[in-house]
């Protein structure tokens, strides 16, 4: 059981609003582009596996986000055409990552309900990965700025990062829960520091971000949807 829980800390993308299905979007759009300057025997698939590539190796370059996300876009657009990508291309590129930071702020179903539920009652910090600015501008227009007491944009999630904001954002991560759609980033890590971690699944997820659930675990938990979370607090606090 949980005892005096005080802290209760959200993600943000595909866990309060949509995000990955832009970036399957414009990974569509990235093949649509390459297919008429690439060799015959490099497909749709295989160019999906030489971008993921690119984005792993370059994580700790550019770190998480879209911008991240174009840079590596364009890599793999130069590489796969032997440096023969015209630069209209590269245009067509990096236009489609503009536009991926311009897309409307859609909430997921009972993201709103789920933050107002606990706040007020419990200390309730964003804590997300991804660019500084995109991610304040998502947060400004998904309306729900309001209702965090903190707001954490860090380059990675991990055992040591949640440890430092459960302990300036509240009382330390044994009365901390962490509530998000990625097992490797807001389940897996915070468990290890000693807090709660609340799986909420969600159809799209980044394969960097699959991992094993702790199911071992007497601090896992998992959700439907964030329907369910206000129950759950209150079962367990």
């Amino acid at each position: 059981m949980i005892r005096n829980l005080t802290t209760i800390g959200f993600d943000a993308d595909d866990t309060l609003w949509h995000n990955e299905r832009f970036f399957r979007v414009t990974q569509e759009r990235f093949a649509e582009l390459l297919m008429d300057h690439t060799p015959a025997d490099i497909g749709p698939q295989q160019l999906e596996r030489l971008l993921m590539d690119a984005e792993k190796r370059n994580l700790g370059r550019y770190g998480y986000g879209v911008k991240g996300f174009a840079l590596s876009m364009i890599e793999t657009a130069i590489e796969v055409t032997q440096e023969q990508v015209p630069a209209s291309v590269i245009k067509e590129l990096i236009t489609a990552g503009q536009m991926m930071l311009s897309y409307p702020i859609e909430l997921l179903p009972h993201a709103r309900e789920a933050v107002e539920a606990v706040a007020g009652r419990y200390k309730v910090v964003l804590i997300t990965k991804g660019d500084l600015l995109d991610q304040e501008r998502k947060l400004a227009q998904s309306g729900l700025g309001e209702l965090f007491d903190g707001v954490e944009v860090v380059s990675e999630k991990t055992p040591e990062v949640y440890l430092d904001i459960f302990l300036r954002h509240g009382d330390g991560a044994e009365r901390a829960m962490m509530i998000g759609n990625s097992m490797r980033s807001d389940v897996v890590p915070v468990i290890e520091a000693g807090g709660w971690g609340t799986y909420v699944p969600h159809g799209l997820v980044w394969e960097v971000e699959h991992a094993e659930a702790p199911e071992h675990s007497p601090r896992y938990t998992e959700i439907a949807d964030l329907s369910g979370l206000a129950d759950l607090v209150d079962q367990l606090g």
